[in-house]
């Protein structure tokens, strides 16, 4: 899961010593103190502040609250230089990291996506957006030469509590930037799609990396962590399953054990849905993910649109670009995987948007203008688009059907006796998610190559002619399937591909070709991942209410996939694949209509799937 911010904290004690003119500066230019901030039920919050050292003039405060520590503590230096950050701190920004309520080194009571609490009464009524109202009010009163206005921004777990920040009602909270936030780890984020379980991330996340261990008492050390013994993956999470993941987990790990016995979407998974409290919201709203998001590309669309639709006052703008998990905040956002961008997109990123709009609500100076309503990079064109609104206004749903003998075609056929391709799902021969052998969930999955799957007789591949003419998506994709089963339950995955023409590349562009002959991949026929998402079958009608199989009964399975925004060139194709499995990355259905985390292996069962031709179809949001 977000591996690479808690390899972060661990690092930032050796980064601090690097030096180079930007480090040195810093170092010669900040001030870093140590503070306890008071919370309303008397707990105190950890954070580490860093002050200029120039008091010329009123400086704004723009803070991070975080889980993952805000390291290092004592007298080093948190490494702002190593990425586009060193330009607020150029411009005299003052910046704060805060330990959450019961994480490292705060007091209290650490919980996970802490539901919000609508009416606070009295004073232990909290929350993460009373404990940032605490914290702004703290700040604004007693960190020398501030100017009063406060801006907050995080990625992932901290994007979540930027989320929270917005709903504080702080009256010196004058912008926020949710970053990739977490938001629904029931329905899209992390833990969970459509009710489907993402074992790997969880495990790696509360087991491997040590979230989540026992807080007593404040400490800056780390918690405990998991070396799996054995370092592919796939092998690994098929020898343990679920429950032998728990047993692994133990009972110090409270929220795993949460997740194992709340399988259904009930209360427990609703408060902890990070778009109930979105209403009202005062401060400017900059909401930023990346499209190849393997965390929580979910939450950034979605908290998007739930503030336009909670809180249509609100000055609210979106920012999708072609990247990985936080690879906005890397200073190379030129590529993912085998795929380049032609521009590094990460630096426009932090140029025209990022920095522009921090300066504009907390120093008053330059101008919004230029940041329309939804910025947007359309991979396949590979071009920003400045839109007035997101989906666009000229989106058309336009349904694609499947059809016999792997075809894709916009027109249906009503009258011709219902016809079906048939695939046999084994569990004990899962479809894998990438064809490389991995320790860690690899993050290029997202644009990986596909032509490994099509190869698999369990998964179904339909295609396009070679197009005529360019293809625009952009918006969420809908898959509308007809199926029957031999059992009572299982799962769907569906693939959008762009397939590349056979002597062709991705933009006529190779990014190995000059740098490393060697690694050259084979980019002609490349089957490009542009969206995929799974739906446990069971919940097809309710994540509340689950229901069984009737089996032989052709029955509707419809989900919606996360938006795209992707071009598929002239001379390309246009792939769906089905497929019934997607191992490691979400654990195995039983394929029975059982508790599947605590299923024992004898319970999981093959099963024939049928697929039926021109019942079944791919909504796409088609530009016109």
């Amino acid at each position: 899961m977000r591996k690479i911010y808690l390899l972060a904290f661990i690092l930032f004690p050796f980064l601090s010593r690097a030096q180079n003119a930007d480090s040195t500066w810093f170092i010669n230019n900040y001030t870093k103190k140590e503070v306890t901030i008071p919370m309303r039920d008397g707990v105190k919050l950890f954070a580490s502040v860093y002050l200029p050292k120039d008091n010329a003039e009123k400086h704004p405060i723009l803070m991070e609250r975080t889980p993952y520590s805000c390291a290092p503590y004592g007298k080093e230096y948190r490494a702002f230089w190593v990425n586009h950050l060193i330009k607020y701190c150029r411009k005299g920004y003052i910046m704060v990291i805060e330990d959450v309520r019961g994480r490292w080194m705060s007091e209290g009571v650490y919980k996970d996506v802490r539901p919000f609490v609508f009416n606070k009464k009295t004073k232990k009524d909290i929350d993460e957006a009373s404990d940032t109202y605490d914290t702004i009010d703290w700040m604004v009163k007693n960190l020398e030469n501030n100017n009063g206005k406060v801006g907050v921004f995080g990625i992932s777990y901290p994007g979540f509590y930027s989320t929270m920040a917005s709903l504080s009602g702080h009256p010196a909270l004058k912008a926020v930037s949710p970053e990739a936030p977490v938001t629904d780890w029931f329905v899209g984020d992390d833990f969970h799609h459509n009710g489907a379980f993402f074992q790997m991330d969880a495990f790696a996340f509360y087991k491997e990396f040590g979230f989540g261990m026992p807080h007593p008492k404040p400490t800056p050390f780390p918690a405990p962590t998991y070396n799996p013994p054995i370092h592919d993956n796939y092998q690994f999470y098929l020898k343990e399953g679920l429950p032998g993941l728990t047993k692994l987990a133990g009972d110090s790990l409270v929220f795993w054990n949460q997740i194992m016995n709340h399988p259904n979407r009930d209360t427990f998974w609703m408060a902890r849905n990070a778009r109930v409290g979105i209403k009202d919201v005062k401060p400017a709203m900059l909401v930023v993910g990346g499209i190849f998001d393997a965390e929580d590309c979910f939450g950034a669309w979605n908290v998007y649109k739930a503030i336009d639709q909670q809180s249509p006052a609100t000055n609210n703008r979106l920012v999708m670009g072609p990247w990985y998990h936080e690879q906005w905040r890397n200073n190379d956002g030129t590529h993912l995987g085998n795929v380049p961008w032609g521009s590094n997109t990460s630096e426009y990123y932090a140029n025209n948007i990022e920095i522009p709009f921090f300066d504009y609500y907390l120093r008053g100076v330059g101008s919004v203008d230029s940041i329309s309503k939804a910025t947007v990079f359309f991979t396949g064109e590979d071009k920003w688009h400045q839109l007035k609104q997101w989906p666009p206004a000229d989106v058309q749903p336009t349904a694609i059907y499947l059809k016999d003998k792997g075809k894709l075609s916009f027109t249906v056929d009503n009258t011709a006796k219902p016809t079906f391709d048939t695939y046999i799902s084994d569990p004990a021969k899962p479809v894998p998610y990438t064809q490389d052998v991995h320790y860690n969930r690899t993050r290029n999955y997202m644009t990986d190559d596909q032509r490994f799957a099509s190869r698999r007789t369990d998964v179904l591949a339909f295609e396009t002619d070679t197009l005529t003419s360019d293809l625009t998506l952009a918006g969420p994709v809908v898959a509308d399937l007809m199926v029957s089963l031999s059992n009572t339950d299982a799962d769907f995955v569906v693939k959008v591909i762009d397939v590349f023409p056979d002597n062709g590349s991705y933009n006529d562009v190779d990014i190995y070709a000059e740098t490393d002959p060697v690694l050259k991949y084979p980019m002609g026929g490349y089957q490009m991942l542009v969206r995929a998402e799974i739906m446990r079958g069971r919940y097809r009608n309710s994540y509340s209410n689950p229901e069984a199989f009737v089996p032989g009964k052709p029955t509707q399975v419809k989900y919606t996939l996360p938006d795209v925004a992707h071009t598929f060139k002239k001379g390309h194709r246009l792939m769906i694949q089905v497929q019934s499995s997607w191992f490691p990355l979400v654990d195995r259905n039983p394929q029975q209509f059982i508790d599947i985390y605590h299923a024992k292996e004898d319970d999981f069962i093959k099963e024939t799937i049928n697929v039926y031709h021109d019942l079944s179809k791919i909504i796409l949001p088609v530009v016109k």
